[in-house]
């Protein structure tokens, strides 16, 4: 498909249609030159107009063109043409002789600077919104007060991607039942959610309950339930399928094999490993207090014998004094 609306157009001209568009356009008095050299313009591609809608895709928040191309415009003068948002006026923009142009959009949109030149008409819109999913937008060429003929159409249908979805296993209801959560947010449009069982088994009817949420600025939220009997060792997928995007996300989770004697396992595991981390801290501290013991023990030892050696040097000196002494008296 050609990327601009002027190269899908059926380029067949009838005589007669060119003949009674030429008598309509005849000069009178009450004519305006400018008024027929348009006409007379629109007459070579009239039939030519895109009609056919086709539809563009434009990403929620990000800018689009919605393209048209009109070489025969090039060099035109007193072009005056208009985009329309269905009824209402979105772009006027006047092509003057001396070159300059005129234009007036809303909501910033826009035709290339040098469209007079290029004869490149698209329209840029700045910023998709939700909103205008299957909005039609039509380029016109003003030719008088209260006429103006349709030369280019297109829809613009709008997207948004939806987030990784979260998968988490919820507590179950009753039973061996076992129920998981799947979400998703921020997309559009309404996507489809589809649940796998081991990438294969479709889960049974009336298992799954889906909840659509819209936000303020018309994005979708997705929740969806499973309930199901299932057994140990499985995996389960959540799909969130956006069509429009031609996007897929998916999340899988997969359930524990024997989850009690898991779990039991788990806290004798935690209950060794805390019991051996408390004798080893008794063994550390009996061994710390013993050398401390120790050390004290053996300074105790030392002063003894120090006060010992101490008492015999006094003893020793009192004998040789007394016996000095006895040798004096002598």
């Amino acid at each position: 498909m050609s990327e601009f609306c002027f190269s899908k157009l059926k380029r067949k001209t009838s005589v007669d249609r060119f003949s009674s568009f030429c008598a309509q356009m005849r000069p009178n008095p009450e004519t305006p030159v400018a008024l027929l050299r348009a006409g007379l313009l629109l007459s070579l591609f009239s039939s030519c107009a895109c009609l056919d809608d086709s539809c563009f895709l434009g990403i929620v928040g990000r800018p689009v063109s919605l393209p048209c191309a009109l070489p025969e415009l090039v060099n035109s003068e007193n072009v005056t043409i208009e985009w329309m948002r269905d009824s209402e006026l979105v772009l006027r923009s006047v092509w003057k002789p001396d070159g300059s142009v005129e234009t007036w959009s809303n909501n910033r949109v826009a035709v290339p600077a040098d469209a007079p030149l290029t004869g490149n008409v698209s329209l840029n819109l700045p910023a998709v919104r939700p909103v205008e999913d299957q909005t039609s937008y039509s380029l016109f060429m003003v030719l008088g007060k209260n006429q103006s003929a349709r030369l280019c159409t297109a829809c613009l249908r709008t997207a948004a991607s939806f987030s990784t979805p979260k998968l988490e296993k919820e507590e179950a209801v009753q039973g061996n039942e076992k129920v998981f959560l799947c979400h998703s947010t921020g997309g559009y449009p309404t996507p489809a959610v589809y649940w796998l069982i081991n990438d294969s088994e479709e889960p049974p009817a009336g298992s799954v309950r889906t909840q659509m949420t819209s936000l303020p600025d018309n994005l979708y939220n997705i929740t969806s339930h499973l309930t199901l009997n299932l057994s140990d060792d499985s995996v389960v997928s959540c799909i969130i399928d956006n069509q429009s995007m031609n996007q897929t996300v998916m999340s899988t989770y997969v359930v524990e094999v024997r989850p009690v004697t898991t779990r039991a396992s788990s806290a004798m595991w935690m209950y060794s490993i805390g019991l051996c981390v408390v004798v080893g801290i008794m063994v550390i501290a009996a061994v710390a207090y013993q050398i401390h013991l120790d050390k004290i023990s053996k300074r105790k030892k030392e002063e003894h014998k120090q006060q010992q050696r101490g008492r015999h040097q006094v003893r020793l000196e009192d004998e040789l004094m007394n016996q000095e002494q006895r040798e004096t008296d002598v």
